[in-house]
């Protein structure tokens, strides 16, 4: 056993690619192991082998299957023949060394626009304090800004009960509908500042009422720029919302994201916040309350509020787009 590690810690250090996380754990798991008196020693190919099967899509090898759970990645393994026995607590450590979790799944849009990185890529400058390659000056001002839809008010049959030791607060599962409003909002991405207004539905005149709150006021209605980054929904869509601004308000700039870039919006980071901190659990007595604690969160908010750490640049975005650029072109389904 000790041949076999020794010449496994010498193919490691003369290895192309030096030391790596996942022979760092396995060879920690195996002195682990001796110290316990454990005789098993699992060479690195098996669990490189383990490793790929995780990594891998259970339906094309076959198995019926969406994900792999450890139960399931257990029961292949031994069935492929690539180990005979072993545990499924170890399978898990082997995993957690590499973060590899296939019961685990996200959803996410592959971008569809063809300039999506030359559309995106101002945006994240404006982010950094730039535009068009010169830094932004004392007296200009970015703003991200969207709208948070159809907001429920949701009118629980039982009242809520409060958290007790050893017992989560308990939330009604039934509810009456109280109506729903929309939020629209902006944040000033430098200052840390929020504007916020209730509106019973989205559209052009609610963002011009939420553009007229922000630049009505200063220091944005004397500023010489005060750019608007926004996405490419229907209350401020292509060059007519573009001119619509100007118009208004001569000193703004519509700065639009490419289709699908809504996580490149700041004020999405917001709008989570408000998320999990007011509309969950959904749980209202009528609609003006919900409209009530929106604004007073609002209020508090700008008590704590901080710029965002936002890291992701430009040359972070240039990476991801290579990246993509890997994977086979989406699929164009028949309507």
């Amino acid at each position: 056993m000790m041949s076999l590690l020794l010449d496994w810690i010498l193919h490691d250090r003369l290895s192309a690619n030096g030391e790596n996380d996942s022979s760092t754990c396995v060879l920690t798991d195996c002195m682990n192991n001796r110290v316990k008196g454990v005789h098993p020693l699992f060479p690195p190919q098996v669990v490189v082998a383990v490793k790929a099967l995780a990594c891998e899509l259970p339906y094309t090898h076959g198995i019926p299957l969406s994900r792999f759970s450890i139960n399931e990645i257990h029961r292949e393994v031994v069935a492929r023949g690539i180990i005979a026995r072993v545990s499924g607590t170890t399978l898990w450590r082997w995993l957690h060394c590499d973060a590899i979790r296939p019961w685990h799944y996200r959803s996410w849009i592959f971008p569809r626009d063809p300039h999506f990185e030359e559309k995106a890529a101002p945006v994240l400058d404006l982010y950094e304090g730039f535009w068009m390659g010169h830094p932004l000056g004392p007296a200009e001002y970015v703003l991200s800004a969207d709208e948070k839809t159809s907001i429920q008010a949701r009118i629980r049959k039982h009242k809520t009960l409060q958290p007790l030791p050893k017992n989560p607060m308990k939330v009604e599962h039934e509810y009456e509908r109280g109506g729903s409003i929309a939020y629209m909002a902006a944040w000033d991405v430098h200052r840390g500042k929020i504007f916020g207004t209730v509106e019973p539905q989205t559209g052009i005149r609610p963002f011009g009422r939420l553009v007229d709150v922000v630049m009505g006021q200063e220091p944005y209605r004397s500023a010489s720029r005060v750019f608007w980054i926004v996405d490419n929904g229907s209350s401020h869509r292509g060059m007519s919302a573009i001119s619509r601004l100007q118009k208004a308000w001569p000193n703004a700039m519509l700065v639009h994201l490419p289709v699908h870039a809504s996580w490149l919006n700041q004020i999405e980071i917001y709008f989570s916040v408000i998320q999990r901190k007011v509309l969950t659990p959904n749980d209202f007595e009528s609609l003006a309350d919900l409209e009530d604690r929106l604004m007073k969160f609002q209020e508090h908010y700008e008590h704590v509020a901080k710029p965002f750490e936002w890291k992701f640049t430009r040359d972070n975005l240039t990476m991801l787009m290579k990246k993509l650029s890997k994977h086979p072109e989406p699929i164009e389904r028949a309507a």
